[in-house]
């Protein structure tokens, strides 16, 4: 069963549209968010867990809470839980929902991209560089347990290699590929309206709690650089937290930061379409709109 996409920039309503058609159409959410995947961050990653109760019944959903945030999670470790999911979710006779504002990762499964793919991008390899050597050892052992030329493992660059390869045939080899053919609906919203709810949005989340968050973060042993590489939200808190900005140049920073972003997610969605992946664009979380979509979508299929 292909699954249903509901994307768009951050703070246009899409988890909770997608929610709601899910509950509509008999589906579960699958999340395609990279900060998502940590438990114990939530404020930071806008991980509104109420978004999935619907008329009082909570829709089920996968890959949030499934990573530490003291873990490595990249591209190929994604796909490899949403091909589960996938499956999953279809064997019961359900409706899968992809959501989420990750466009590496949807335009990963949108475009079908293989696992040896994602074992040769940028993204993966960049993720294994910035591993130590003692780390990037112990997964090549774990990967490749019967390896017997040790001296791949006193190079750094060696260690990357002998590791992409061991990866690539030990485990994407062994998982079967599916070919998607997804409905892909997108959200669409003025950037002023975007803007107005990502600042009310973030003074919301500060107010609540997402300073402690972090600092809660930094108390389980993640490092500053760490958190830099978590994104918008733990980078600027983290240079406040470490005196190198006061609480209102940080809060400036990071409002004018999520906009930004905001805005490169809609150039990475027109990139897509480029592409040649096919959004159907509505006004806003629009449930009636995207609702006769799917329907006409089903009645095809």
């Amino acid at each position: 069963m292909n699954p249903i996409t509901i994307l768009g920039p951050t703070a246009t309503g899409k988890t909770q549209l997608a929610a709601r058609l899910a509950l509509k159409f008999d589906g579960e959410i699958i999340s395609a968010d990279s900060r998502q995947v940590y438990t114990g961050m939530d404020f930071g990653t806008g991980k509104d867990l109420q978004d999935y109760i619907v008329e009082g019944k909570l829709v089920p959903y996968h890959l949030i809470d499934v990573a530490s945030p003291t873990e490595e999670f990249n591209l190929y470790r994604f796909l490899e839980l949403f091909y589960k999911a996938f499956t999953e979710v279809s064997s019961r006779g359900k409706i899968p929902f992809l959501t989420g504002g990750t466009g590496l990762y949807l335009n990963a499964v949108l475009r079908s991209y293989s696992m040896k793919e994602a074992l040769s991008g940028m993204e993966y390899l960049s993720a294994l560089d910035s591993l130590s050597l003692e780390e990037l050892q112990a997964r090549l052992r774990k990967s490749n347990p019967r390896l017997h030329n040790t001296t791949d493992l006193l190079d750094k660059k060696r260690v990357i290699e002998a590791l992409r390869i061991a990866e690539s045939t030990a485990e994407a080899d062994s998982f079967a590929e599916i070919e998607i053919h997804p409905l892909v609906i997108g959200i669409h919203l003025d950037r002023q309206i975007i803007k107005d709810r990502i600042t009310r949005r973030l003074k919301k989340r500060l107010e609540e709690g997402m300073i402690d968050e972090v600092k809660s973060l930094l108390r389980q042993g993640v490092s500053f650089e760490k958190l830099d590489f978590f994104g918008l939200e733990y980078r600027f808190i983290g240079q406040y937290l470490k005196g190198d900005l006061n609480y209102n140049d940080m809060y400036q920073k990071l409002n004018s930061a999520i906009h930004a972003f905001a805005k490169r997610q809609m150039t990475w969605f027109r990139k897509m379409e480029r592409e040649g992946v096919k959004i159907n664009w509505i006004e806003g979380p629009d449930f009636e709109k995207a609702s006769l979509i799917i329907e006409q979508h089903l009645k095809r299929n």
